[in-house]
């Protein structure tokens, strides 16, 4: 009789093999997610130890003049911005929810040409800065608007809405041409970059965000879980820009400001500039300009025109939602013709 080895144990049973591996866990499991939770605590834990024994060095840096302009032009920045990034959220989230897709193509002309103009126009609706413009932007290219017209209405509409209209003319009691003045530049100016972009645009220049469907069990959840995520994002962006325009802000000399209002043509590039630094909400940004005595009516024009579409804050904004390559190409070539607009606008109105 022939003699058998016995089979290894687990071979014909549900028992392992003495020294075969064990199967590895995949990546990402509970086992990872662990893991990091337990190093969470642990960072907050040593960062507020960090914090409790430089308490003094902090607590003297923030005293000192240079920080408290840094600090107040921050949070000045954030509390003017903050309440219409939330209002745009949730534009943004109800569009991309609730909107069927085919309302924008019954909406807009069929002719990019023409849709430009339209959503230049429909900015006007939109009670908001362009904190609010940039995700609802980005909610309407998501949707399957044009480009071009999506871009038209993220400039228009922080600068030809009622609220910013009705402020500017309490800023200027003495001016009403600044309204009409402003109307008429932001308007152009949105409506010829639309333009350009459709002639001139190539599609591999900007970003699709990608948010083409939403989880959720229901339509409500997908509303929230949308509003979440443009918010972290969105926001990130704004502090970020905040920050920026709070250093430049906290560091230029005032004198630089008395110094460029003496020749016309360096004080429109002059508010310009700052308008592009300080980051002003659009609601405010009139008082600040109408506090400009020194400057022309066209300079302060400028100043109107360039701030609600391109900013310091704005610029990351748009960079988080169409792309680093979109920002820095569609930023200069707004900011030159922002200026073109105004000191056209103001040399026939003003």
């Amino acid at each position: 009789m022939a003699i058998t080895k016995p089979a290894p144990l687990g071979a014909d049973s549900h028992e392992p093999v003495r020294g075969a591996p064990e199967p590895e866990e995949p990546t990402g499991t509970g086992q990872d997610h662990s893991r990091q939770d337990s190093k969470s605590p642990l960072v907050l834990t040593m960062l507020l130890l960090l914090l409790v024994l430089l308490q003094g060095p902090i607590r003297g840096a923030l005293s000192a003049p240079v920080m408290q302009s840094w600090m107040t032009v921050f949070v000045a920045v954030l509390v003017q911005a903050l309440p219409f990034l939330v209002l745009g959220v949730l534009l943004s989230a109800a569009i991309a929810v609730f909107v069927p897709p085919a309302f924008f193509a019954r909406a807009l002309p069929g002719r990019p040409a023409l849709a430009v103009p339209v959503a230049g126009m429909a900015g006007a609706m939109l009670p908001g800065c362009e904190c609010a413009s940039v995700p609802v932007a980005g909610a309407l290219v998501r949707r399957g608007v044009t480009p071009a017209a999506a871009l038209a209405f993220l400039l228009s509409a922080p600068a030809i809405n009622p609220i910013v209209l009705t402020a500017t003319a309490v800023a200027f009691p003495r001016n009403p041409e600044m309204v009409v003045g402003r109307f008429v530049a932001s308007l152009l100016v949105s409506c010829v970059m639309g333009w350009l972009w459709q002639r001139l645009g190539r599609t591999d220049w900007l970003r699709t965000p990608e948010r083409s469907h939403y989880e959720g069990p229901s339509k409500g959840a997908a509303f929230w879980n949308s509003v979440r995520h443009d918010v972290m994002h969105a926001g990130g962006f704004l502090v970020v820009g905040a920050m920026a325009a709070a250093t430049l802000k906290a560091v230029a000399p005032a004198s630089w400001l008395r110094t460029a209002a003496e020749n016309p043509l360096v004080a429109i590039l002059a508010l310009a500039v700052l308008a592009v630094l300080l980051s002003i909400c659009s609601e405010a940004d009139a008082f600040v300009a109408a506090s400009l005595t020194q400057f022309s009516l066209t300079a302060k024009l400028a100043f109107l025109v360039v701030g609600p579409m391109i900013d310091l804050k704005l610029f990351a904004m748009q960079a988080g939602t169409f792309g680093r390559g979109f920002a820095l190409r569609f930023a200069p070539a707004t900011f030159c013709l922002a200026i073109a607009g105004a000191v056209l606008t103001g040399a026939v109105l003003l």
